[in-house]
């Protein structure tokens, strides 16, 4: 089996993947019910919020555009705080349903700047809402959520829609501690189970904002799924079989501890940096304190194809990592670190890159060892 280290899907389990195959159950009957009740509550842990925590199939991007759709009416002004690919993607979806999009990007590689997010929304005391990505996989980089909330929030008052695909269940998010009104994930990232399920936050500021949006909507309404949440169902059709993955993944979280599942990101999260360094290597990220935990971006040395690079990997030693997206193509590669991962994977990579740079022309440092 190859060594998948792309910022997901992600790797599962076999004993997820064992409850993935199980046998399909009547999805308005009992059996279902208890899965989705028992899931609720234990999302609500991993999500630190009591709000309301809905579960839809679909995919991240779908989360992204169900919390557009239920919080934003045509003609409203939101905030985009941007720091790459999936932060430019939200004001994509905005823009699509009739948003006017205020956006604030920030050059690849940097954090988004609190001072900056307060300065936007001074000069736009009408802004509805700011969305923002908490870790963006495009670069790297992880925003400081719990500072861009105290501005949103604290300061202003405003809607806070979190894109939170890759860092919920992997990075710290406080949800409730943190006043984030729509926190979307999906599936595929730190919950160790396949694509399928996006999950999403919903606070009673965004209850208020979905009863009076007039943006149409029919398979992502929030107050469709709440009613037949009640009931121990979803609306549509869910995809059981991930249900069934959801079920076991959550328990092995919770079990692990996320103070420790944490820990253990940001460990593995360190030893990712500090290998690639010790390589001889550049990080992407203009500051390592707002390094991502769940992806490294690595610049690509001078002399060196970043095609070459990735297929090399992939073809001599089975480590299949991604390139770089628009700007970055070429330029970086992206080693996705999130949910079921050890050491020991991520010291398989450091020695497979070594030897790939290596035959490459590169001249290399040795790979410390874990």
């Amino acid at each position: 089996m190859p060594n998948l280290r792309v910022p997901g899907p992600t790797p599962c389990p076999e004993d997820v993947l064992e409850a993935v195959g199980g046998q399909m159950i009547n999805h308005r009957g009992p059996e279902f019910k208890e899965i989705i009740t028992r899931a609720h509550g234990r999302l609500q842990q991993v999500f630190a919020t009591k709000n309301d925590v809905l579960i839809m199939t679909t995919s991240g991007t779908g989360g992204m555009e169900a919390a557009v759709v239920n919080v934003l009416s045509p003609g409203d002004k939101v905030l985009n705080v941007s720091v790459g690919v999936f932060g430019d993607r939200f004001a994509q979806i905005a823009e699509r349903y009739g948003a006017t999009v205020i956006k604030l990007s920030s050059p690849l590689g940097q954090a988004a700047d609190p001072a900056a997010v307060r300065k936007a929304l001074q000069a736009n005391p009408d802004v509805k809402a700011v969305t923002v990505t908490h870790n963006e996989t495009s670069t790297g980089v992880t925003n400081d959520l719990e500072a861009i909330a105290k501005v949103v929030k604290s300061e202003f008052g405003k809607l806070l829609v979190v894109d939170a695909i890759s860092s919920l269940g992997c990075i710290p998010l406080l949800t409730d501690a943190w006043s984030c009104d729509v926190v979307a994930t999906a599936s595929q990232k730190g919950f160790m189970i396949p694509p399928g399920l996006a999950f999403i936050s919903v606070s009673p500021a965004a209850w208020q904002a979905a009863e009076k949006n007039t943006t149409p909507r029919f398979y992502f309404d929030f107050a469709r799924h709440k009613s037949y949440y009640q009931r121990g169902q979803t609306p549509w059709t869910p995809a059981v079989s991930i249900m069934y993955g959801l079920d076991l993944s959550l328990d092995k979280m919770l079990k692990e501890g996320m103070t420790n599942v944490y820990a253990r990101h940001a460990r593995i999260g360190r030893q990712v940096r500090e290998g690639a360094k010790a390589l001889g290597l550049q990080l992407l990220p203009a500051d390592e304190r707002y390094a991502s935990n769940t992806v490294t971006a690595v610049r690509v040395p001078a002399g060196v194809e970043g095609a070459k690079l990735t297929g090399l990997l992939r073809q001599e030693h089975g480590v299949v990592v991604a390139g770089g997206q628009g700007p970055l193509e070429g330029k970086i590669i992206r080693i996705g670190h999130m949910g079921y991962v050890s050491e020991a994977d991520i010291q398989d990579v450091l020695t497979a890159l070594k030897a790939s740079l290596t035959k490459l022309g590169f001249k290399t440092s040795a790979v410390p060892t874990s």
